[in-house]
């Protein structure tokens, strides 16, 4: 059921930009200045993404299966269906006003209405789908139904949806994010969290109770922690206070009781191999290349689980990351220096193209510029809106790159908040920066 997963993440950018717009035209109405050129962005992409790619994917295939195996789907899908319809005249509107305010032709309380009743039905609209309908689809459609829908979903040679036409509508995200006022940004409410079509905070990870043993020994004692998409969590602690135990846990290489929620999913009974198809994947402690090979066919393994036709395009992004892996990348990983290790670990990583991405004391043995280069690199992921929990005995970089942190003593959470709160905490200072 990948295209549940597809459809759920779009879904979420759709809401986070609902929200976004919400915001800036609450200070346009306030400031009575119109944001023509972000709002004209949000246009472009709901035209060209929303009405252009999501909707005819739901119509083309999801929807039109789900109709075949249930009769009761009708009257819901009709309903879906229409509204799809209806959203290009809708946009079109939604221009024109747009375009009669900056003339001067509309007012902006005008301008703002026509938008909030815009957003308010798209809003509405994800609720009902998600509500109404993919309940009734996990439960109706056979595994060789869902085989032809995800095909579809996954399709990367498709013109109106494939990997050429996401590229495009990263661009246009990347756009309306540029074009956000700095008092606003992407994505955030008016409590500081991004709410989820389901009207939840939008938490990618949520770990409870975790616990681990190694023998007789405990090594985790009931952690609790969430890491919400986008974010950056740092671990820090000393060394032995279970960071990599965690980490491990999370991976499924490690035995573990308690709870994990992944993307919406309890995975805490899943294998290894398959949390890493969720999206967990582990850049791990020491960096653990596979010596004997060559750096490319490192890469290569840490996508085995993706397309192929998806692979060379990776590759080339990993080596415009890593240059140094490019012209290296037909010898043998162990004749890397150390911190060229560490970079073909994070590569090797992100070769699985992550939601979540662990990364287990990547500075760990590493000259001090080579320490500055591979944070550099996280900072830069950080940047892309990559999911990063951050494994570090390196507590100060690690709390300054952070959005929030958790500090681990001997297998327990004994402090947490955002990153500046705990660099300010005496505590913190005290026992692991040195202050």
């Amino acid at each position: 059921m990948e295209a549940l997963s597809i459809i759920k993440d779009e879904h979420r950018n759709l809401w986070r930009i609902a929200i976004t717009v919400e915001q800036v035209i609450a200070e346009m109405e306030r400031d009575r200045k119109v944001e023509e050129a972000f709002l004209s962005s949000v246009l472009d992409y709901f035209e060209h993404f929303m009405d252009g790619c999501h909707h005819r994917k739901e119509d083309e295939h999801l929807f039109r299966v789900l109709r075949q195996r249930a009769d009761a789907a009708a009257p819901l899908l009709d309903r879906l269906q229409a509204e799809h319809r209806n959203g290009p005249r809708n946009l079109l509107a939604l221009r024109q006003q747009l375009a009669d305010t900056v003339a001067g032709r509309s007012t902006i309380g005008g301008l703002a209405e026509a938008f909030r009743l815009y957003l308010n039905d798209q809003k509405a609209h994800i609720k009902r789908e998600e509500r109404d309908i993919y309940g009734l689809a996990s439960e109706v459609l056979t595994p060789a139904d869902w085989a032809e829908i995800d095909a579809a979903f996954l399709d990367n040679d498709d013109p109106v949806f494939g990997s050429a036409a996401r590229a495009e509508f990263r661009e246009l995200f990347h756009k309306v994010a540029s074009l956000a006022p700095v008092s606003v940004g992407l994505g955030a409410s008016s409590a500081g969290e991004l709410q989820s079509a389901a009207s939840q905070p939008d938490v990618l990870l949520s770990v409870s109770n975790l616990e681990s043993s190694y023998g007789r020994i405990k090594a985790l004692k009931g952690i609790t922690l969430e890491v919400r998409r986008g974010e950056t969590v740092a671990l820090v602690g000393a060394n032995g206070a279970g960071k990599t135990t965690f980490l491990r846990s999370l991976s499924g290489v490690q035995p573990m009781s308690g709870r994990i929620v992944f993307d919406g999913e309890d995975i805490s009974k899943l294998r290894a191999d398959m949390r890493m198809r969720r999206g967990i994947c582990q850049s791990p402690e020491g960096r653990q290349v596979f010596g004997p090979l060559s750096i490319e066919d490192n890469l290569r393994l840490g996508a085995y689980t993706q397309p192929r036709t998806q692979v060379e395009g990776d590759l080339e992004k990993i080596y415009t990351m890593f240059p140094i892996l490019k012209e290296k990348r037909k010898l043998p990983a162990g004749t890397l220096s150390g911190g060229q290790q560490q970079m073909l670990a994070i590569g090797r990583a992100l070769m699985g193209r992550p939601k979540l991405l662990l990364l287990d004391e990547p500075s760990m043995g590493l000259a001090p510029l080579l320490v500055e280069e591979v944070f550099n690199v996280v900072k830069a992921l950080k940047a892309q809106g990559m999911s990063i929990i951050l494994a570090e005995q390196n507590a100060f970089s690690a709390l300054a790159l952070a959005d929030r942190g958790y500090v681990l003593e001997t297998g327990s959470v004994t402090l947490t908040g955002t990153g500046r709160e705990l660099i300010e905490d005496e505590q913190v200072r005290a026992a692991y920066l040195g202050m």
